[in-house]
């Protein structure tokens, strides 16, 4: 059986998956590069873009409704990514009113997580979340990963969020990280009979 069966339909493991904007990041000395939002830090209580978060979450939120259109069921969808674009699969999974099938968050961060109450829709409550985290990682540090994790138990069913580390791992995947998504991915999408 194929790790993507036919009805995953949208998995974002980069913001050059789907042709993420290229603009400034202020993290990267304001040098364009492909990104959803832009980067003001990359510590628990720096300043976020909201306005750009927002922006490319509706960007997402429209290619779910885009695929509903052409005839796959919501629940049938499967949201991930890493780094920027997990943490972007989070906070649309978050504030969609689509029901999703689960998410896989690699090597990321809940982005407006301090604000996340005022937008968050019920629909997902009961959501399954894969959080993968390397723990080397010195680009997003594993504490974003477990700060993320806390705060996804406290709004949605604690026992559906799943944290995963991976010894030595830095900002990057590996062999095993990958058999752990193929796995959550069989289990939240069976085969269509």
């Amino acid at each position: 059986m194929p790790v993507i069966q036919l009805y995953v339909s949208l998995f974002l493991f980069s913001a050059l998956t789907l042709k993420s904007p290229i603009m400034p990041v202020t993290l990267n000395m304001n040098m364009a590069m492909p990104s959803w939002f832009d980067i003001i830090g990359l510590h628990p209580s720096a300043e976020e873009d909201v306005t750009g978060i927002k922006k490319a979450s509706e960007s997402i939120k429209a290619l779910i409704e885009q695929e509903v259109h052409n005839g796959i069921p919501s629940h049938r969808i499967v949201l991930g990514g890493f780094s920027q674009g997990g943490a972007l699969s989070l906070f649309t999974a978050l504030t969609t009113h689509q029901k999703l099938a689960g998410v896989v968050a690699l090597s990321c961060w809940l982005p407006l997580r301090n604000v996340i109450s005022k937008s968050f829709s019920h629909t997902n409550k009961d959501i399954s979340v894969l959080q993968c985290h390397g723990e080397a990682d010195p680009l997003v540090p594993l504490v974003f990963g477990s700060v993320t994790v806390e705060k996804l138990k406290s709004i949605l069913n604690p026992s559906n969020i799943t944290l995963k580390t991976y010894p030595g791992l830095p900002h990057s995947a590996c062999a095993e990280e990958m058999m752990d998504i193929k796995h959550f991915i069989e289990k939240h999408l069976p085969p269509v009979k």
